[in-house]
């Protein structure tokens, strides 16, 4: 079923006329707007299914190729695709920005890794529906919008089975200043990093039946939250988390709030992932992080390593074929990087650079570290190395004290860097950050 519309009213109805079935969409960009994914580039794309297991994307540049599955009443979003728990439970992941799409990424496989945990431990995994025992919500934070989103499922789930376990993990967990653990709806609270206890915490609540917290200060731990999986819901392509929290704290963000400071996880246990999946038939990996760039950077002298180590090491297991990475901060761009990078066969050449703003001005007041000369020299490293690399951003449009010059500004940069796909959305005023209180907020209508 070829599609050609820019409704997603349109394709949706076309979704839910095929139970199980495969659409070619000529317009992928309306898929972001239905939430089915919120990364379409081609070495990036979300999801966690395959043909009836959901919605996932594998891109056919330039369209994308779909797998649908009808859902009860309709297609299920990529956020409400559950990955189960105990004795008939289920997580969820509310919507997120594509801002932290690193965050999202992670928190996916962190799903799958909580599924297969509590189907080793003996629960069936059931849908996000009434009767389950236990429902397990992975929240987000990332806007107000996805706080309240979060919020909602939690009391969703308690309403649908009030005799439930509802267990709320992630980050809204972890910045909420305790406010879930006074909320009637949730019994049981997993701040990030405690997320690995998750089948011996719903133990100790069976047997005491007492409401718990388990939330540590994120921000002073400098352990990595060793999280393994041993399959994943794509046939030949697996998301390996390397690295957790971020040190940047641009004035627009919560993250570093939420997942605290950089924490990269043993090169040793990530090989051992790799080679396990490998094993297992999996052809393609992707490195991913809250904050890519910094892996490594927490190490002691004596076992330092960097992401373009760690690449190279990924790069000689055997059976695996391509290694895609997630974005990237334009700093660790170096002639050093571009040139190793390209003379591996098995980096595919797709690159995301997180950009934000082309006008330097903008980058300042967001603290970004670089400004726009930077960033083009980065990108014409890589084209150098390449040749014809598909460069992919994201970009923030609104920001407090963003004037018409200062669009203009950023429009003409990123018309001059020609990338190949560029995720554009407006400013999201998050409370916690330091861009929440500057003064100039724009309107919604002057973000448009």
């Amino acid at each position: 079923l070829v599609i050609h519309s820019n409704d997603p009213e349109v394709i949706r109805q076309f979704a839910l006329k095929k139970p199980v079935g495969r659409m070619l969409v000529n317009t992928p960009a309306v898929f972001g707007s239905m939430g089915a994914t919120t990364n379409l580039f081609p070495a990036m794309t979300l999801g966690s299914g395959s043909a009836g297991d959901g919605i996932t994307s594998d891109n056919v540049s330039p369209m994308n190729l779909i797998y649908i599955r009808k859902v009860g009443y309709g297609v299920r979003r990529i956020e409400d695709i559950k990955m189960g728990i105990p004795q008939n439970a289920q997580p969820q992941n509310p919507e997120c920005s594509e801002a932290v799409k690193e965050s999202r990424h992670s928190e996916n496989e962190n799903l799958q890794t909580l599924q297969q945990l509590l189907e080793q431990a003996g629960y069936e995994i059931v849908p996000f529906e009434p009767g389950a025992d236990v429902y397990v919500i992975n929240t987000c934070t990332v806007t107000n919008i996805a706080d309240r989103k979060s919020r909602q499922m939690l009391h969703k789930a308690k309403k649908m089975n009030p005799d439930a376990v509802v267990v709320a993990t992630g980050c809204y967990v972890q910045t909420d200043e305790g406010k879930l653990e006074t909320d009637e709806a949730v019994d049981l609270v997993l701040g990030n990093n405690q997320k690995k206890n998750i089948v011996e915490v719903l133990a100790e609540f069976e047997k005491e039946h007492q409401r718990q917290a388990h939330i540590i200060k994120i921000n002073q731990t400098k352990e990595y939250e060793e999280l393994e999986i041993s399959r994943t819901a794509e046939h030949v392509r697996a998301y390996i988390k390397v690295q957790d929290g971020c040190n940047q704290f641009c004035t627009y963000c919560i993250i570093p709030y939420a997942r605290g400071r950089v924490r990269s996880r043993e090169k040793e246990n990530i090989l051992n992932e790799v080679h396990k999946l490998a094993k297992a038939g999996y052809k393609e990996v992707v490195l991913t992080g809250i904050h890519l760039s910094s892996y490594g950077v927490d190490f002691p002298e004596d076992k330092k390593e960097t992401l373009l180590s760690l690449i190279q090491a990924v790069n000689e297991v055997e059976g695996i074929q391509r290694i895609r990475l997630g974005s990237l901060e334009p700093g660790i761009v170096t002639e050093e990087f571009a040139k190793e990078l390209s003379s591996m066969s098995k980096v595919c050449p797709h690159f995301h650079l997180s950009l934000q703003s082309g006008c330097d001005m903008t980058l300042e007041r967001m603290n970004r570290r670089y400004r726009s000369a930077e960033y083009k020299a980065r990108c014409e490293l890589l084209r150098k190395y390449f040749g014809n690399p598909a460069l992919t951003t994201d970009v923030i449009v609104g920001f407090p004290m963003e004037t018409e010059e200062d669009f203009q500004a950023s429009y003409d940069f990123v018309k001059d860097i020609y990338f190949y796909e560029t995720h554009i959305f407006k400013y999201s005023r998050r409370h916690g950050t330091k861009a929440a209180a500057m003064s100039g907020q724009l309107t919604e209508a002057e973000k448009a």
